[in-house]
């Protein structure tokens, strides 16, 4: 779908690399500037499933010659992605403003926690951090735990890396018909914000309020996850009446006066422990077993290795390559051209530096 579409990517962490990624498994000519001589980050592996489908160049972006050959890179980009914090590429001569005096039409996508311009723009942060200013980490929690999210879901992918391809993606539109460049500011504070707009719906129809366990989707016995006897999990979430009424069907509750009460907010706490002694009693797969293929909304809670072989993933989504477990390209597009998903396979990852002498040689530039 991006085919034609070049994204110069500066080496970072995170959401960055996986903003990046997601457009080079869109089709995008991703080339990851490394650092020259540069080491791998601690933590992750020699060539991680993040660069894979794009092309290496290393740089020394503190060398002058070198930064005239990245600029030389900028013009012939259509986007670009940086996650440093705010400052340092202008500190390198390579901010907005010298990569767009190259490149006017260029899309330069800048990716950090509390943004360009915050009161905390300077200071450091982490995932957990940047949601739990922003508010997205406040119903994440059963009634009386402390909060809890899945690592960097929320915040350094669902708010940040989705935020900043869907910003780049804008700039890019634009800048095709105007010739016009822009500045993308993606800071994972703003978007795991603007991600809880879904919730303040609900609550402005008085479904959510400021207590944590006390609201329609965080408080139910019906919306939780439960522990089976061997120690597997299920989880539930039948909010609609009809598929509330299946749930209580298959487990022979369905004239229990109590469980009748579907929305009584008073009933809950009792409830869910009622559910929590039923599920205990037998293994997960007793479970998965009786709810498959229902309308119960009730499923098992799978690691990535069990849904890679679970029936569902005949779609494809998760693919184990030389090794290495991933999930494939999403979404997914009514293209021929792109073959069917469960045989796709990824692009290798290149190592540090790959295709500098290839891409100089595009630039017209001598090898080192």
């Amino acid at each position: 779908m991006l085919q034609g579409t070049r994204i110069i990517e500066v080496e970072g962490l995170g959401p960055g690399p996986f903003a990046a990624m997601w457009l080079a498994d869109m089709g995008a000519d991703v080339i990851c500037v490394h650092r020259k001589g540069g080491g791998v980050t601690p933590g992750m592996p020699e060539r991680s499933v993040l660069d894979r489908g794009k092309r290496s160049i290393a740089l020394d972006l503190k060398d002058p010659e070198d930064i005239k050959t990245f600029l030389a890179l900028v013009a012939t980009a259509d986007g670009l992605i940086e996650g440093f914090r705010p400052g340092v590429m202008e500190r390198l001569g390579i901010g907005p403003e010298a990569c767009q005096a190259v490149n006017p039409a260029l899309v330069f996508g800048r990716m950090t926690g509390w943004g360009q311009d915050s009161a905390l723009s300077e200071t450091a942060g982490h995932d957990l951090n940047y949601i739990s200013l922003s508010g997205a980490l406040w119903y994440a929690s059963n009634p009386g735990d402390a909060p809890l999210t899945p690592a960097t879901l929320v915040g350094d992918i669902g708010g940040g890396a989705m935020y900043l391809v869907g910003g780049m993606l804008a700039g890019l539109l634009r800048a095709k018909t105007s010739g016009a460049g822009t500045v993308v500011d993606a800071a994972i504070y703003d978007g795991s914000a603007h991600m809880m707009n879904l919730l303040m719906s609900i609550r402005q129809a008085g479904g959510f309020g400021e207590t944590r366990g006390q609201n329609l989707l965080d408080g139910p016995h019906w919306s939780r996850s439960y522990a089976c006897a061997d120690g597997g999990y299920m989880t539930v979430q039948c909010l609609e009446p009809k598929f509330y009424a299946q749930f209580l069907a298959l487990l022979e509750l369905s004239e229990d006066a109590d469980f009748k009460q579907q929305f009584d907010s008073n009933t809950w706490p009792v409830l869910t422990a009622r559910l929590a002694g039923i599920f205990a009693a037998q293994p997960r797969a007793h479970w998965a077993a009786l709810f498959d293929g229902t309308d119960a909304c009730v499923a098992p809670v799978l690691s990535p290795d069990e849904a890679l072989h679970h029936p569902m993933n005949a779609r494809g989504a998760w693919v184990e390559h030389d090794g290495v477990l991933q999930a494939a390209p999403a979404p997914r597009f009514a293209d021929a051209s792109a073959g069917p998903q469960a045989a796709w396979a990824p692009a290798a990852s290149p190592e540090r530096g790959a295709h500098s002498a290839e891409i100089l040689a595009e630039l017209g530039l001598n090898k080192d």
